[in-house]
């Protein structure tokens, strides 16, 4: 019977020795935290501060009865155990998701930045294109009013400077000074070659057989048959008709190896078309037009 109740005694202890233990060791831990609260606070200064912006968590001075490992630790005393840790992760997550939004921004102005100086980059290249073939139009322009220029004091230089452009001949009958058929229609092919156009003369010269003031009589006679249907039926103005009567001069020989000038017989008219470089000039070209061969009418016999 004594043995009995010796083990149930030892029994009654062995059970009640885990929860003073516990009891002990929670007062223990909290004493330590109570008395560090005020120095960590007074020298707050000197300690450190984590990223989260608060103190890391002080370990506990005293271990307890049972040491680091508490086999009859209780759900309350865990939960009190790990609240602070819980609490700080929560931080530390507020903070890395604020840090990461943060990091964002930044990254979406960056980018934008870029974008923006990208696309001024781009507008200023195409100014620089722009001005670049401005200034290459500008430079043709101004090549080509220099070669304007040249071809004008050119055309100036030499607007006194008449060249051969075509010639007709017409041939009357002796005695007579009417235009015929033939003849008129080389004056009409002639007149209307110059209808708008500047710079050019028409050269008039009559020539008769017969010998001194007669002959000069009549060849002046058929030259102004000649200009006079000019002026009347084709409007060619007075000042660009050049009119003389030469009489029976004799021709230049038309081939350079004939000695002597030749004398014909009968009456004829040789109209010549004289031009300038003022047409030429006006269509942009300076290189004058060749001169025609001339065309011979006779008159019926």
């Amino acid at each position: 019977m004594k043995n009995r109740i010796i083990v149930a005694l030892l029994l009654a202890v062995a059970l009640a020795l885990p929860a003073v233990a516990q009891q002990t060791s929670t007062d223990t831990s909290a004493q330590p935290a109570a008395q560090q609260q005020p120095a960590t606070s007074s020298s707050g200064s000197s300690a450190s501060v984590g990223a989260s912006g608060k103190e890391p968590l002080a370990p506990p001075a005293r271990e307890g009865f049972w040491g680091r490992v508490n086999p009859f630790a209780r759900k309350k005393y865990v939960q009190r155990q790990t609240a602070p840790i819980r609490d700080r992760i929560n931080e530390l997550d507020e903070l890395t998701a604020a840090n990461g939004k943060m990091i964002k921004d930044v990254d979406s102005r960056a980018q934008e930045g870029i974008k923006l100086a990208s696309a001024k980059a781009s507008e200023a290249d195409q100014h620089a294109i722009d001005a670049g073939n401005r200034a290459t139009q500008a430079n043709q322009t101004a090549q080509q009013a220099n070669t304007r220029l040249g071809t004008v004091e050119q055309v100036v230089t030499n607007i006194d400077q008449y060249q051969a452009s075509s010639q007709t001949e017409i041939r009357f009958k002796p005695g007579q000074t009417v235009l015929s058929k033939n003849a008129k229609e080389a004056l009409d092919q002639m007149a209307t070659a110059v209808k708008g156009q500047r710079g050019y003369i028409i050269e008039v010269q009559g020539f008769s057989s017969g010998h001194g003031q007669t002959a000069i009589s009549s060849s002046q006679k058929m030259a102004d048959s000649v200009v006079r249907y000019l002026v009347l039926n084709h409007e060619i103005p007075v000042y660009r008709i050049y009119v003389v009567g030469m009489g029976n001069a004799p021709v230049q020989a038309a081939n350079a190896g004939e000695e002597k000038p030749k004398r014909i017989s009968g009456g004829r008219v040789e109209v010549s078309l004289l031009k300038n470089n003022l047409e030429q000039l006006a269509s942009g070209s300076t290189t004058p037009a060749p001169a025609a061969a001339p065309a011979t009418q006779e008159q019926p016999k």
